[in-house]
Parts: C-alpha cells; structure tokens; sequence
C-alpha cells in the first residue's frame, strides 16, 4: 500500500514540478500551444473512443485486502470486553514500578551460559518471586480465612472473560474439573515443586552444567535435530522445554488471577502495587523473550502489556513489545491524561 501511494503521490508532484507550481492550463485554451490541429484533433478521437471502451467495462470489485476504515485504539480496546469502569491496574498510575530501568537487563541469557540452564534459572526465581505474593492472599487471617478462599473466589479466574480448569486424572484418563482458585493455586504449587524437586528434570549435578557454545572459537554452526533439544548439553531431559512452558504458562495464570481478583484486595491497600508490577512485567519480559509464552496466552492481560509497552516499560527490543498493540497503550494513556 504505500509504494502504491508513493507512486501515485511522486506523480502529481511530477507534474507539478512541470506545471511550475501553477495550475495545469488545458492545451486547448492555451494560445502558444504547439500541437499541430490535424493531430489534436486525432488525439480528441481517440481519447473519446478509449473513454467509450473504458465505459462498457464492468467495476472493478473491492479488495478484501484493504479494509476500509483502521481500527482505533478505542474500538480495539473495546474490542477486549473489559468491565467498566476499568480495574485499577490499568490506570497507568497503579502500573508503575519499584524501580525504574530496563528490564531486559534481567531477562537476557548471558553469551556464555548455556540456554537449558539459563531457562532452568529463571523458572526458580520467578516461581519463587510468585509464591510470595500468592502467600499473601493465601494466609490465614484471624478469623481462620484466607483472603482468597472458596467464597471470593469459587473458581480459578481472570476476569470474566476466562476461567481455567484443572485436569484431574482418573481411572486412566484426565477430566477437567472447575475449583476454587485457591485449591487450583495450591494444586498448582505442588505440581510446579515436584517439577523443580525432581532432579532428572532439573539436575543439580555441578558436573553436568555446561557453557553455551560458541561458534566463533569452535567454528561449528548451531543446528538443531531430531537428537539434538534445549538444555541437552547440561544434563536435561527431551522434555524439559515443554515441561518448562507448562510452568510458565500456570505462574502467568496465578499472576492474572491476582490481578483481577486481588490487585485492590490487598495489594493496593498494603502498598504492595508496585512490587507486584515489577514481578509481572520481569516474568512476562523474560518469559516472552525465551518463548515460553504465545501471544494468545497473554489475553488475560493484554491491555496491561498495551500499556507498558506504550509508557516504555517494554522497550521496542523486547519480544514483550511486539505482541503488544501500541494504539490500545495510547489510549490508556490518554484517559488517564498522561498522553
């Protein structure tokens, strides 16, 4: 679209560079013109016939390519069913940080560290940065209750556009049940532990760690194959990637489900906002950086990607910022009167 707008722009300048800055002047009105009257003549018939032609010849039909009107910030926006008014944490006020930098800096795999390892490291921290918040909703107050507790939260949720179930295995086969977010939490606590424990998916052998290669000292090219995955030169097993996503993916839906259901109750109201911000902004950087995350798996919390990537909390670098929308960021901004 735009060579095609470019060509058609570079022709009216063209002419009227030719034209002097003036206004065309009609060779027919024009006294000095020099076209002999046989041949303008000639040209008038021949022009009347191509007009006649061009007449019978049926329009051409629209492209389906080219849709008529762009989409707003607003309109997609809207577009993501969010409630009204909107939560908290999509004001850019309550989106900010303890700290102020990139983040890339903590998300980004060292040269020299081999990736099994680096992705290894990073589902330990992030695991155990998630837990502390979690524990905040999930301890016991005076009165016996949690915070987060079958009354408040009667199923696993983030917001009222998703709700996840938990796959329960039974006489062979897996069902998916409904449960309240904090039995899916803790479900999902000991699942991700006996994960991390488990030392022939995570090895802990010192001897077998190992450094990423280099292709520039050995002269070897990285490939990979059907013998060849992540982590394999650590110790890892075959699976150990996929098993990592699942991890991933299960932290990024106990992160939503804080969000939607416990950001004012009680992270607003102990002060604990920002800190929960720069955990989730670091796990979706670093998680979206080694693929760990696809684009539809953010739903929950796209807008809120929208918007760190327009106030520069993503930096254009990130993998974090291409999967956000950029107008949707914007506009956040603008309600907000930050534009």
């Amino acid at each position: 679209m735009s060579n095609l707008f470019s060509g058609i722009n570079a022709r009216f300048r063209g002419a009227g560079k030719h034209g002097g800055g003036k206004s065309p002047v009609s060779p027919a009105a024009d006294d000095n013109h020099l076209t002999p009257p046989n041949k303008e003549l000639g040209q008038r018939s021949k022009s009347s016939s191509n007009l006649q032609q061009l007449a019978k010849l049926p329009p051409l039909p629209a492209s389906p390519a080219l849709p008529k009107t762009i989409p707003t910030g607003e309109e997609v926006l809207n577009s993501y069913r969010l409630p009204q008014p909107l939560p908290l944490w999509l004001n850019p006020a309550y989106a900010k940080h303890i700290v102020k930098g990139n983040f890339m800096t903590l998300s980004s795999k060292p040269k020299t560290v081999e990736l099994g390892e680096w992705i290894a490291h990073q589902a330990v921290e992030h695991y155990r940065n998630l837990w502390n918040f979690v524990n905040v909703v999930s301890a016991k107050e005076a009165d016996g209750k949690s915070i987060c507790n079958s009354t408040t939260c009667p199923r696993m949720s983030a917001g009222p556009n998703h709700s996840y179930t938990w796959l329960n295995k039974k006489d062979d086969r897996y069902e998916r049940i409904e449960l309240p977010a904090y039995e899916y939490m803790s479900l999902m606590r000991r699942w991700i532990s006996g994960k991390l424990d488990d030392t022939n998916i995570f090895p802990t052998d010192p001897s077998t760690v190992s450094f990423a290669p280099s292709p520039h000292v050995s002269g070897a090219a990285l490939t990979s194959s059907a013998d060849d995955w992540i982590g394999k030169r650590s110790g890892f097993p075959k699976e150990f990637a996929s098993i990592c996503r699942t991890i991933f993916l299960q932290m990024f839906r106990v992160y939503a489900h804080l969000y939607w259901a416990h950001f004012v109750e009680p992270f607003y109201h102990l002060n604990l906002e920002k800190q929960l911000n720069s955990c989730f902004s670091h796990f979706v950087l670093t998680a979206t950086a080694l693929d760990m995350l696809k684009p539809q798996e953010l739903e929950p919390m796209q807008a809120l990607i929208d918007l760190w990537a327009a106030n520069g909390t993503f930096p254009p670098e990130s993998t974090a910022y291409s999967y956000a929308n950029l107008q949707v960021g914007a506009r956040l901004l603008q309600m907000a009167g930050m534009a």
